[in-house]
């Protein structure tokens, strides 16, 4: 899954773009407008081009309003849930992580997810990141952890096509990787998204 533009990995045209910024609002929006959201950057003239194609095939509407025209998606359209699903593949992907982990024998503390995925700035090939804290009384070598996040670590890549990285640590060994000033703890705390539980799991590294 290309982590920025999740749309890109099934409309790799720019039609993606126009289309995501479309299904991110109910705001009846010009060309231009439409144009300076859409990332990665489409063109104005290209916008408008496509736009028409769009709005040709029913999938957006075009409200005319004194000498400008507007444009929403046409959520009545068949295809319109179709095109929502993708623009918002990232956070589906939180809830189904999420999901996973109500079926696990031990739920964990918390799952933070950091790195590119978090901050949305990876691609294709970019990893998702896992902080997944373990509960005080279950060992690491627990059997039914290690089945369950083993489960986990294989079901990512098939809902993504992304590597699958799981950091596994208890709150105690959060705390001793603070105390040891470990700098990877500030960046979960500065970029991650708690899916499950809360980021305030994750301490602070002590300065050095």
């Amino acid at each position: 899954m290309d982590i920025s533009h999740p749309i890109a990995d099934v409309v790799p045209s720019a039609h993606g773009p126009v289309l995501a910024v479309l299904a991110g609002t109910t705001v009846p929006l010009t060309g231009r407008r439409v144009a300076e959201l859409t990332d990665p950057r489409v063109s104005q003239p290209r916008v408008a081009r496509i736009l028409v194609d769009l709005t040709a095939a029913g999938l957006v509407d075009r409200i005319e309003a004194g000498s400008a025209s507007l444009f929403t998606l046409n959520r009545e359209h068949l295809a319109a849930r179709a095109v929502e699903d993708l623009a918002t593949l990232r956070t589906r992907l939180w809830a189904r992580i999420a999901e996973h982990a109500t079926e696990w024998t031990h739920p964990p503390e918390a799952i933070v997810v950091y790195g590119s995925t978090a901050r949305g700035d990876g691609g294709t090939a970019s990893d998702v990141d896992l902080l997944v804290v373990r509960p005080a009384t279950v060992d690491e070598d627990d059997p039914d952890w290690q089945r369950d996040l083993t489960a986990l670590g294989f079901a990512i890549p098939r809902w993504t096509g992304n590597p699958c990285e799981i950091l596994d640590r208890s709150r105690d060994e959060l705390l001793a990787m603070a105390a040891a000033g470990e700098r990877l703890l500030s960046e979960i705390r500065r970029d991650g998204r708690a899916i499950v539980g809360s980021l305030a799991v994750v301490p602070s590294p002590e300065a050095a």
